[in-house]
């Protein structure tokens, strides 16, 4: 058993009553911006909790309640902020869906999904252009109603935003927050759906309250100068709970970053850089990756970043060591000194964080020790140690799926995270721990051999750049390893031909072979996928992320191929 040497301190009844705490202490200091036509569009803390009481006075109106929520289905947002914390001011819960339900979806099967699991009492979306086609379809339900802040929706009716804000709250918001405790359901986040359809995991106040005091015991300057830029989405733990709960509950301010680290949004986010300075800086690696390629030829904008940062922390994957480096030498060039960048681990069930770095780490990868309040025991399964936990941050389950919830906790009633990791030095776990993939992702060989997955998988990343952008292995039982390769598609198309792509990527698969030639360390078989992922399909996560068993199931006339003793024009081969 793990666990931190300092106790869990005393936390907040709710994340609300720390809206009511900064609206008294820090009345003025701006806790949301968002871009608008001219600008940043802020709101202060006294602005939000007056606008949260309107719009919780305004849900008991219409009729919500524990058991009758609100479903948002559009993008972070000062609407979106108001809404969701005045459903958790008087005990209605909510549930952020992830947009890609109804933006990219074509049969919506994602969003109908979840809508009959939660049930909403009422539906928004900010822009109700955007969302004109999930509204005209069956997945929202003719007897729901729809709240939109701008645009209009034809065929059926629906109520503006701003008639919440304008409602006059009575003493019955009171008395209705006065009930909230800590088993109160705050909201329902809804898992990727990696594994199939997504899963509602039930997020308590108690959850959030303690997980983020947690956090602020790792980072104590956290409550005293707390400034983020941040892309993260809501519909996400790491968005919803780990930055957007970490600035209300410390007080601090959050400009929301309309862009994203896409080869299309990318440029947004360093246009909202050049005007936030942040003391704490969140993204995922290939966020950082082309961050870092920015910072090194443009000393305004590495100045304004730098000026106020304290810590940097990434999470979603393994940032890789060549970008570990660069960030970190990037910021001794333009600071004198080193700045922190740590990684944690956790998820939606752990709302979120498990585990932090909380020390200057040179070692990327490393997340870190149990944080204060979780007890944490690894199990050792097949040849990995299965990371299991403890504490007030995890959640009781899953909605309406208790078929679900019982086989996700052990008899000790530690929740099984499905994580393996290892220890950066088997004798000092003090010093950290390295993620070591997915329990169940790895598979053998017909020869008996154990293949590596995660660890695999980012090398061949980092060998095959620019080219490939992401991979799923195969081979499970078969005499050697395959893969299918998603292509770059920028990158391929700035190259001379297709077949000068396949040169540069067959001779990159041989020169890994001679360097990794066991044969569970090396790729024999190869080929670019040619249709596009479907998330429909359930190939792709709504975070971009891959579903590989999914993958493989579509797939498997390209795999047949891979292993065929037919030769396929298609197929890269070594040996």
């Amino acid at each position: 058993m793990l666990q931190s040497p300092h106790p869990l301190l005393p936390y907040a009844r709710t994340m609300t009553d720390r809206l009511e705490e900064w609206a008294q202490r820090r009345p003025q200091t701006i806790y949301l911006a968002e871009r608008d036509d001219e600008g940043w569009r802020t709101l202060t803390y006294a602005a939000a909790r007056d606008a949260v009481r309107a719009c919780a006075q305004a849900l008991l109106d219409r009729g919500c309640t524990a058991g009758s929520g609100v479903a948002i289905l559009s993008e972070n947002g000062i609407d979106h902020a108001i809404l969701g914390l005045a459903a958790q001011y008087t005990g209605i819960p909510y549930a952020p869906i992830s947009p890609a339900y109804s933006l990219l979806s074509t049969d919506f099967s994602k969003l109908r999904h979840v809508l009959s699991l939660f049930a909403p009492r009422f539906v928004y979306a900010r822009d109700a252009k955007r969302y004109a086609n999930a509204f005209a379809s069956d997945a929202i339900a003719a007897s729901v109603p729809i709240v939109v802040s701008e645009g209009t929706i034809a065929g059926r009716p629906f109520e503006r935003f701003a008639r919440l804000l304008a409602t006059v709250p009575t003493a019955a918001i009171d008395i209705a927050n006065a009930g909230v405790n800590g088993d109160t359901v705050a909201k329902i986040l809804f898992t990727s759906g990696s594994t199939g359809l997504p899963k509602g995991v039930i997020n308590t106040q108690r959850m959030l309250c303690s997980n983020q005091q947690m956090t602020l015991q790792a980072f104590p300057f956290f409550a005293e100068d707390l400034l983020m830029l941040d892309w993260s989405p809501w519909n996400h733990t790491a968005g919803s709970n780990q930055v957007f709960n970490m600035i209300l509950y410390n007080g601090g301010t959050l400009y929301i970053d309309d862009g994203k680290p896409t080869p299309a949004d990318f440029a947004r986010s360093l246009h909202n850089l050049r005007d936030v300075s942040p003391t704490a800086y969140f993204n995922v690696p290939r966020g950082y990756q082309e961050l870092a390629l920015k910072l090194e030829t443009d000393a305004e904008l590495r100045s304004t970043f730098f000026r106020d940062l304290k810590m940097m922390w990434y999470a979603g994957a393994a940032l890789s060591a060549p970008v570990f480096e660069h960030m970190r030498l990037l910021a001794l060039r333009e600071c004198g000194e080193e700045i922190m960048m740590t990684s944690a681990i956790g998820a939606t069930e752990t709302a979120p964080c498990a585990t932090f770095a909380n020390w200057y780490s040179h070692v990327s990868g490393n997340i870190g020790v149990p944080l204060p309040g979780i007890e944490m025991k690894l199990v050792p399964t097949g040849s990995k140690l299965e990371m299991r936990l403890r504490g007030p941050n995890v959640t009781p389950g899953y909605l309406h799926r208790d078929d679900l919830t019982q086989p996700a906790f052990d008899d000790d009633g530690f929740y099984k995270m499905g994580d393996a990791l290892k220890p950066l030095d088997p004798d000092d776990y003090g010093r950290g721990f390295l993620f070591d993939g997915r329990i169940g992702e790895d598979f053998k060989l017909a020869t008996g051999t154990w293949v590596n997955v995660a660890s695999l998988r980012i090398e061949l990343l980092a060998h095959l750049r620019p080219f490939v952008l992401d991979l799923v292995l195969c081979g499970h039982d078969q005499e050697y390893l395959s893969m299918l390769m998603i292509p770059n598609v920028a990158a391929v198309a700035d190259a001379r031909s297709d077949e000068a792509v396949r040169a540069v990527v067959l001779e990159r698969l041989e020169t890994f072979a001679r360097a990794h030639p066991a044969s569970s360390m090396h790729v024999r078989r190869a080929v670019f996928i040619d249709q596009p992922l479907s998330i429909d399909a359930g190939e792709l996560t709504d975070k971009g992320s891959l579903n590989s068993s999914a993958i493989r199931e579509r797939r498997r006339d390209a795999i047949e191929q891979l292993y065929s003793p037919i030769a396929h024009a298609a197929i890269i081969a070594i040996g």
